[in-house]
C-alpha cells in the first residue's frame, strides 16, 4: 500500500477544493432519511478517528483490504441501498446477500466488525453498521491517495437481506446499456456510472470475470475485438482455456495499490480487463467522458467523490436500526 501515514486529522486538511463543495448538510434525492455530515459531532464525536485507525491498520496488514472495502460499499448500497444488509449472515430459512453468487469474492468483512466492536465500547447503541461502511470504503480511497469528501451519515441498518436479490449487480460481462439502466434505477446518471466504475483502479479480477473474452470470439485468435490485441496475449497466458489456477487473474489497472485515473488511460487503449469496462469507450454516451477523465485526474476525482455522495443516499432507509453486532439483527 502506498502512502498510508497520513493521521486522520491530516486526512482532513488534505481535503482540496476539488471535493471542498461536498460540504453538504442535507439529504440528496432517493433517500428516506435526513443524513448530516455531522452527525455524530456530539454522541459520538471519535467515531470517524477510530474507523480510521482500524481500516488503517488493516490496510497495513493485508493491501487487499481497501479494494476489498470500496467493493464492499457498492455491493451494498446496490441492491437494498445502503443499509448494512450484505454484512448479515444467512441464518436457517434464509440465504443472505453475502452467500449469493456476486458477493462470494467479497472480502474483509472482519475489518468492519472490528470496527463496530470499538464504536460499540466507545458509543453504545450509536453509531451504524452502514455509517461504517461508508466511512471506510471513503478512507480507503484518500489512504491511496485519491480524495477525501464528507460523508453524510446517519443512516440505519436493514433488517432483510436476500441471496436471490444479489442477480441485481452490475456484472463485468455487461453492456453499456444494461449499466446505464441499472445505475439509472438507483438514480445515479451517466456521469456517475463512468465515475464510479473508476473505482476499479483499486483491485483485482480472477480469472472467471474475463476469461470469455478471451477465448469465445469468432475472431483470428478467439479474443474480444476490442482488447489490444498484445494485452489479449498478456491476459491468455495467465488464464489459460483450461486454466486450474483459481487464484490466477489480473489487476484492474498498472497501479492497483494507488487511486489514480490509470484505469481510464487504460481504457482508451484497449486494456480495460471487464467487458463491462471496455465498453464504456465503445458507446458514444461515455465514451469522452472516459477521455475527459484519462486526460484529467483531477477532475476524475471531483466527480468520483460527488458520484460516492450520491451512491451514499440511495436507499436509506428511516426505520431500521443500530445494529450491535454487523452481522446479526438485533
Amino acid at each position: 500500500m502506498a502512502k498510508l501515514s497520513i493521521s486522520f486529522s491530516q486526512s482532513k486538511m488534505i481535503m482540496s477544493t476539488i471535493v471542498a463543495y461536498i460540504l453538504i448538510l442535507s439529504v440528496v434525492p432517493f433517500s428516506e432519511a435526513v443524513l448530516s455530515a455531522h452527525y455524530y459531532d456530539q454522541t459520538c464525536p471519535q467515531a470517524e478517528n477510530i474507523i480510521y485507525q482500524t481500516v488503517r491498520n488493516a490496510s497495513i496488514y493485508d493491501p487487499k483490504v481497501p479494494a476489498r472495502l470500496l467493493r464492499m460499499f457498492f455491493h451494498d448500497c446496490f441492491i437494498r441501498g445502503c443499509d448494512a444488509s450484505l454484512l448479515l449472515d444467512s441464518t436457517t430459512g434464509n440465504k443472505a446477500e453475502k452467500d449469493g453468487p456476486p458477493n462470494i469474492s467479497v472480502r474483509s468483512f472482519y475489518v468492519i466488525d472490528d470496527a463496530k466492536t470499538k464504536l460499540e465500547k466507545a458509543c453504545p447503541h450509536t453509531v451504524s453498521c452502514a455509517d461504517v461502511i461508508a466511512i471506510a470504503a471513503r478512507d480507503v480511497v484518500a489512504m491511496s491517495q485519491g480524495p477525501w469528501w464528507n460523508v453524510l451519515k446517519g443512516r440505519k441498518d436493514g433488517r432483510v437481506s436476500l441471496a436471490n436479490e444479489t442477480i441485481n449487480l452490475p456484472s463485468p460481462f455487461s453492456n453499456t446499456s444494461t449499466l446505464i439502466k441499472s445505475f439509472a434505477k438507483r438514480g445515479l446518471g451517466v456521469k456517475d456510472l463512468v465515475a464510479l466504475s473508476g473505482g476499479h483502479t483499486l483491485g483485482f479480477s480472477h480469472c472467471s470475470s474475463f476469461s470469455a473474452r478471451l477465448h469465445n470470439f469468432s475472431t483470428e485468435n478467439f479474443s474480444d475485438p476490442s482488447i489490444n490485441s498484445e494485452f489479449a496475449m498478456n491476459l491468455k497466458k495467465k488464464c489459460p482455456i483450461h486454466n486450474k489456477d483459481h487464484n490466477a487473474g489480473e489487476f484492474l489497472d498498472s497501479t492497483s495499490s494507488t487511486f489514480d485515473n490509470d484505469y481510464y488511460k487504460r481504457i482508451t487503449m484497449g486494456k480495460g480487463v471487464f467487458g463491462s469496462d471496455q465498453a464504456l469507450y465503445g458507446d458514444q454516451r461515455t465514451r469522452s467522458i472516459v477521455d475527459s477523465f484519462a486526460k484529467d485526474r483531477n477532475l476524475f476525482f471531483s466527480e468520483f467523490a460527488i458520484s460516492m455522495v450520491k451512491l451514499g443516499n440511495v436507499g436509506v432507509i428511516e426505520n431500521g436500526e443500530i445494529r450491535v453486532k454487523c452481522s446479526i439483527v438485533n
